[in-house]
């Protein structure tokens, strides 16, 4: 999909700045990603899409807006939405530019330590920027709002108890859509229950977590500045972000050791880590079918099979 005609004309409405070029940039496999330079020199980065994947991009405007307000000036960095609507037959989503490292060097596992200390202090700031409805208990576990994992629906709503959040929120909705769609899972009736057991107990602090970190949603500044986008907020348990920071490729161990160092996970998180990411394995297997089914499946029959 190429920038939208009316791309000019709609920033400097909704910004009042002047477009003078567009390129396009390296993005997700869902948007097309737009490099957008200013008549007086600056660059912001947009997204684009149908118009029917608004809701997408104002998902994303709202949780990279609570994300940068837990933030503060410790924590990473994070893209400032400006702007979002509808342009022409085209959804716009309009950020601000980050200057992106690209390669290896030294000095990057030091900025990969400074990250995961940014986000623990992320997570413990959070706990001071509560979203909670005003006639809600303080302990409260969600959002808002429905929003997405993705492009895959992300129910949210409230919940007193994480386990039953993490269940009925997380797991039983991508195990029934599974389902619809021809694909169901075996054994996934004892899995919820089993789920609901082992987190029974765990009543962790209702921290506000990035919901999607994995390797792709983060990055190195070249100012050395580790930041995060792309999110799939919530008020959740803090280990579903360091879980899903080992899934899929996973990050480097001093991003591990920078979060450790500032804020140390409990000593049995590694007994929750699968459960967490089998939330992410279902919602791939959803999205993209294939060999994530198989391995949906062998992680169900995995932590069926654990002891305790």
């Amino acid at each position: 999909m190429p920038p939208p005609d009316t791309l000019t004309p709609w920033l400097a409405e909704r910004l009042g700045v002047e477009l003078v070029d567009c390129w396009p940039v390296c993005g997700g496999c869902i948007h097309r990603a737009w490099r957008l330079d200013l008549a007086d020199g600056r660059r912001l980065f947009a997204k684009t899409n149908t118009t029917s994947c608004l809701p997408l991009l104002a998902a994303e405007a709202e949780g990279l807006q609570a994300l940068a307000a837990a933030a503060g000036d410790e924590g990473p960095q994070v893209p400032v939405p400006l702007a979002h609507g509808i342009s022409g037959r085209s959804a716009v989503l309009v950020l601000s530019w980050l200057d992106l490292e690209r390669g290896q060097s030294a000095a990057k596992m030091l900025h990969w330590f400074r990250l995961g200390a940014a986000l623990a202090q992320l997570h413990r700031r959070s706990l001071l920027h509560a979203c909670v409805p005003s006639d809600s208990p303080r302990r409260v576990y969600g959002w808002p709002m429905d929003n997405f994992i993705g492009s895959g629906p992300q129910p949210n709503g409230w919940q007193e108890h994480w386990g039953r959040f993490f269940v009925e929120r997380r797991l039983a909705p991508q195990l029934e859509r599974l389902g619809r769609c021809g694909n169901p899972l075996e054994r996934t009736e004892r899995l919820l229950a089993w789920a609901g057991q082992r987190l029974g107990e765990h009543r962790p602090d209702p921290c506000l977590v990035h919901g999607d970190l994995w390797s792709g949603n983060v990055a190195v500044t070249c100012d050395g500045r580790g930041t995060i986008f792309d999110p799939a907020v919530y008020r959740g348990d803090r280990e579903v972000d360091l879980a899903m920071a080992r899934l899929f490729g996973g990050f480097p161990r001093a991003f591990f050791d920078g979060y450790s160092e500032e804020w140390p996970l409990p000593a049995d998180h590694r007994r929750r880590l699968n459960l967490y990411n089998l939330y992410h394995l279902l919602n791939h297997a959803n999205l993209f079918g294939g060999a994530y089914l198989n391995q949906c499946q062998a992680s169900i029959d995995g932590l069926l099979a654990l002891p305790g």
